[in-house]
């Protein structure tokens, strides 16, 4: 690869129709997202006028996702994931639509909004193992970061822009207007659903979980793993991967501890709160136009490493930081590696994974990319009390660097990881086949 600088890599919009669809109705799914969880957090505010029930916010979502992002990556490994995606799709279409029912209707049951939060949650989640498989399934090997940049970018887009648009519904329109937003936007998701090509199961169920033969074992198969973690466990790869995520995560999430920091900082001035959620946002965005030089490096374990340690140090001077523009820069910073991280992994865990397996794997992701963040604003918050901010940040950040850097050096296989080489330009493959180098392997190649 040449020392170039390039920008956010396209690739993946202009040659696959059915990845362009894909990513149009993610988007707006995202952006849709963002809206809604602001219209919560305003209605069940107004509603009760507690932060005890704006936490409980928090605690109806988690768990319908942590349930259902289980059962999804099983049944993401039994069914059609286009089917099962359309499926949840609609039922988290209507419970969007029950959400703009009761904002009409004038609600003042706090318990009814929680339920349909939760509903919502769970539907969301209960497709969103499958959905994460249909970038390896819709792109070549070496335009699969590129499609996850892509993804990336758009998330880290809403996430600057979708709660400045809620302000503005709830501001002149009131909570029908952000409510029903999401439900427009759910609407072209499903819409684009029918652009996909089927995705069936590739490989089957059947064969061994590890590499040993049915000879080795007098002729028997084995029993395949029935879930996803058993699999992660006896793949270095996979599972240094996502312990360099929750290395990052658990340690070193700050958000919990932004309002501390403003307060003793910065004389808790709202507009420097705002100011730091929009950092991360902007070091995510920035990162993402620039992502076609990372894309292409096929180093992805050594990539995801370098992005978490930089992520961690980079808190750890947020937590250090006097002036203000020190702080939002080490926000943007971390806001940048994260997303680089985040990229780099999304590509190492669906090229490692065989494809019978990709949907319970990938609950796994969604599972640790939920439970990671959630627990380390805990963390932070617990220490926070305990002793100060600053310590909270600048021991966490380094924590989560050591960690980081452990992983690093015990797990030889991620460290050393390499993306599969792109394939010589051929006919292209039927849409919804696995890309070129996605074959599914006889048996997984578990390192021993």
């Amino acid at each position: 690869m040449s020392g170039r600088i390039r920008f956010l890599d396209l690739r993946p919009l202009r040659t696959s129709r059915p990845f362009r669809a894909l990513w149009i109705g993610a988007s707006l799914g995202s952006a849709g997202h963002q809206i809604a969880t602001v219209a919560v957090l305003a209605q069940v505010w107004e509603l009760t006028r507690s932060p005890l029930w704006t936490g409980a916010i928090g605690l109806a979502g988690a768990g319908p996702a942590l349930v259902c992002g289980l059962a999804g990556g099983s049944l993401a490994d039994a069914l059609d994931r286009r089917t099962l995606v359309r499926v949840t799709t609609a039922a988290h279409l209507l419970a969007a639509l029950a959400l703009l029912g009761q904002a009409v209707a004038g609600n003042t049951s706090v318990l009814l909004l929680l339920a349909l939060v939760g509903a919502a949650s769970g539907a969301s989640a209960l497709g969103a193992p499958a959905r994460r498989t249909f970038p390896v399934r819709l792109l070549p090997s070496d335009q699969l970061a590129a499609g996850l940049a892509l993804q990336g970018m758009a998330f880290q887009v809403s996430m600057l822009a979708g709660p400045a648009l809620a302000g503005l519904l709830l501001a002149r329109w009131d909570f029908p207007a952000a409510y029903g937003c999401q439900a427009a936007a759910l609407v072209v998701s499903l819409a684009v659903t029918f652009r996909l090509p089927p995705m069936p199961v590739v490989g089957g169920d059947r064969p061994a979980a590890d590499g040993a033969s049915a000879g080795a074992s007098g002729g028997r198969k084995r029993r395949p793993e029935r879930g996803g973690w058993g699999f992660v466990l006896r793949r270095p790869t996979l599972w240094g991967s996502f312990a360099t995520d929750l290395s990052a995560t658990l340690l070193a999430m700050p958000v919990s501890l932004f309002p501390l920091v403003n307060e003793a900082r910065f004389d808790g001035d709202p507009r420097t709160l705002g100011l730091f959620l929009s950092a991360v946002a902007v070091g995510g965005i920035t990162a993402g136009l620039f992502s076609g030089t990372v894309t292409r490096l096929r180093r992805a374990g050594a990539v995801q490493l370098t992005a978490a340690l930089v992520w961690g140090l980079a808190l750890a001077v947020f937590g250090l930081a006097g002036p203000l523009w020190l702080a939002l820069g080490a926000l943007a910073v971390a806001g940048g590696a994260d997303t680089i991280s985040v990229v780099t992994r999304g590509a190492l865990v669906q090229w490692e994974t065989p494809d019978r397996y990709r949907g319970r794997v990938s609950s796994v992701e969604h599972i640790i990319g939920m439970a990671g963040p959630e627990a380390g604003n805990f963390r932070g918050g617990l220490v926070a009390s305990l002793t100060s901010a600053p310590v909270a940040l600048v021991t966490g950040g380094l924590a989560g660097a050591a960690a980081v850097a452990v992983v690093a050096v015990v797990n030889r296989p991620l460290r050393t990881y390499t993306l599969p080489e792109p394939e010589p330009e051929t006919d292209p493959a039927p849409p919804g086949a696995p890309g070129p180098g996605a074959a599914p392997r006889t048996e997984p190649e578990l390192a021993p």
